[in-house]
């Protein structure tokens, strides 16, 4: 039995989303505007490379993008561009802590959802200015 490869379009785009993940919305802003419209291996050298703290979850989710794009739409990494990175707020975890004089103070953990949107450039057409979130 002889399997057919299949054919994929220019429009094909693979994502991964990272759901309630525990880091506030802005503080992840700062990480996902340094990466938007990057090469993939190029943004996993920024991430690796940044001081924060917050840069591993964006790593792993970067990762797991490319593992997706390269085993759904079997392209190789090398041509993978992030098209679109966005951060949305999350959930809010609210505790109370005790403070002096049996008052209690509020502690509100923030959460976000992160989206990574890769596109293979081979499959399309490549535009040669810096925004590629047209792609």
């Amino acid at each position: 039995m002889i399997k057919k490869k299949k054919k994929y379009t220019a429009y094909t785009k693979v994502y991964a989303i990272g759901q309630h993940m525990s880091m506030s919305a802005h503080k992840a802003k700062i990480v996902i505007d340094q990466i938007r419209g990057r090469f993939y291996e190029e943004t996993l050298r920024i991430l690796e490379l940044m001081p924060f703290e917050r840069c591993y979850p964006i790593f792993k989710l970067v990762y797991s993008a490319a593992a997706n794009a390269s085993h759904n739409i079997e392209s190789n990494k090398s041509n993978l561009i992030i098209s679109k990175a966005e951060v949305n707020e999350g959930g809010t975890l609210k505790k109370f802590k005790p403070r002096a004089r049996g008052r209690s103070y509020p502690i509100k953990r923030r959460t976000c959802h992160i989206t990574i949107v890769l596109k293979d450039i081979s499959l399309g057409e490549y535009k040669e200015y810096r925004n590629y979130n047209d792609i």
